[in-house]
């Protein structure tokens, strides 16, 4: 079967797939999934070779669960997430700590001009160090929200709790960023 066709093929197909054993859709679900898991746990942790370290693990474990996998309960990518989240957690936990912001990297920046480019690194730096100082629970709803671009559902679905639960994590959080945030506007280049 050429690659090309496989692309558009769901990721319950893929991974049914790949338990019968067909390499063609394990590679197709790693290039696919890898950068989201990935940028996901690094945003949940700050730092990169950690959130690697949670990429491999997450993506290790939907390998050994695709023989149980039952279609339609629900989104890979959904029960990815969740993974990565209670691998991230479990993390800070045994470290006793929130994502060391100081030593994580900064992510690369397209932005055409040297100034536009530091004025992004500083709001991304500014926007994760905010993030770092949120309960971890209304961190990772944020994450998923403002940052995923998931809706209210599925990220209830991923932390286990209820719409309403999320909709109250996501109402504290915002609340409490734009309180860290606020007295930065004018040095993050946003008007008052």
């Amino acid at each position: 079967m050429p690659f090309d066709a496989e692309t558009n093929i769901s990721d319950d197909v893929l991974l049914e797939r790949f338990a019968r054993g067909d390499r063609v859709a394990a590679q197709i679900l790693t290039l696919r999934l890898t950068p989201i898991v990935l940028g996901h746990a690094y945003r949940l942790l700050g730092q990169r070779d950690e959130a690697e370290d949670v990429a491999q693990e997450a993506m290790l474990r939907l390998w050994r669960m695709a023989p149980d996998w039952q279609p339609g309960t629900a989104k890979v990518t959904t029960w990815l997430y969740r993974v990565v989240a209670n691998l991230c957690t479990d993390r800070l936990r045994r470290a006793g700590r929130a994502a060391p912001l100081d030593e994580a990297e900064e992510p690369a920046d397209p932005a055409p001009s040297a100034p536009d480019a530091l004025q992004e690194v500083a709001r991304s730096r500014a926007l994760q160090d905010a993030l770092a100082t949120l309960p971890e629970r209304q961190r990772q709803a944020i994450v998923l929200r403002h940052i995923e671009e998931l809706g209210n559902p599925e990220i209830a679905e991923i932390m286990e709790i209820s719409v309403e639960a999320v909709e109250s994590l996501l109402s504290r959080g915002k609340r409490a960023l734009t309180a860290s945030l606020h007295h930065r506007q004018d040095e993050l280049g946003y008007l008052q």
